[in-house]
């Protein structure tokens, strides 16, 4: 009916180019967004993965300013699920890095309790994240919102970032949702090989608590050794014995050695 239709085919073409543009703008606007956190990413995760908190309590502008962009920023119902779950994983990490500076010095965030209207709460469980005027706690973003952003993806896992030594180190840029995939099998490889976190064998592999606490989803001896075999930089075999490592809670701050640091003679 409207094949051969002039009006409709002009229509029809301007309504893919103001398509098109909203998602430019989309994009930039959440590029503009993240910058400020990309920038102090860039400047503040040391090259072994550590944070300067001292450093980062004194010059903590840049921070307070990113949070106070994103308690005026509600997430749009047009991002696609990168978006969303670039942004989730940036506010989240940002957040943690909050607390520990609010905090500092202090040894370890699983210490912490930070008081509420219904008493004292770990610091994963206090509703101290603000997006958009709505509040949140860590663990909802965890275990409610990326859930649905990420479904059956464990790599979001080694995505977040909890300020201790056993984490898995921030990646030294903000998540950015047209590369998210590729962010995510960056930050992967590099928690699976590092050999501070993991100590991989062709024969047996002693891993990261982490790999335990979420083994419904990156699996159990069997299925963890196949996905460890997506990112280890040496194949290790199906057989191969699986241990899980001490997590070290203490504060991943560079003036702190913590046990690893002292396992490891450093």
């Amino acid at each position: 009916m409207f094949r051969n239709n002039p009006f409709w085919s002009q229509l029809l073409l301007w309504v893919a180019l103001l398509t098109a543009t909203s998602a430019r703008a989309d994009n930039h606007s959440l590029e503009q967004l993240q910058r400020p956190w990309d920038e102090l990413l860039k400047r503040t995760v040391q090259p072994d993965g550590r944070i300067n908190y001292a450093d980062l309590a004194e010059h903590d502008d840049q921070l307070r300013g990113y949070l106070q962009a994103l308690r005026h920023t509600t997430p749009a119902a047009d991002w696609t699920r990168p978006q969303s779950a670039a942004f989730w994983l940036n506010v989240y990490n940002a957040y943690t890095l909050n607390l520990a500076v609010q905090y500092y010095p202090v040894l370890r965030l699983s210490d912490i309790k930070v008081k509420t209207v219904s008493g004292y709460r770990p610091v994963w469980d206090a509703p101290e994240v603000n997006v958009g005027g709505k509040v949140y706690s860590l663990n909802q973003i965890e275990r409610e919102i990326l859930p649905q952003l990420l479904p059956h993806d464990p790599r979001r896992f080694v995505a977040l970032h909890c300020a201790a030594l056993s984490s898995p180190t921030l990646l030294p840029e903000a998540y950015d949702g047209s590369r998210l995939d590729a962010q995510l099998n960056e930050q992967t490889r590099r928690f699976v090989n590092d050999k501070q976190r993991n100590h991989l064998t062709a024969d047996a592999v002693q891993v990261s608590s982490l790999f335990d606490w979420h083994a419904t989803e990156f699996g159990e001896t069997a299925e963890l050794i196949a996905f460890l075999n997506r990112f280890a930089k040496a194949p290790i075999a199906a057989t191969a014995t699986v241990q899980y490592l001490p997590y070290d809670w203490t504060l991943n701050d560079t003036s702190v050695n913590g046990i690893m640091a002292h396992q490891h003679g450093r």
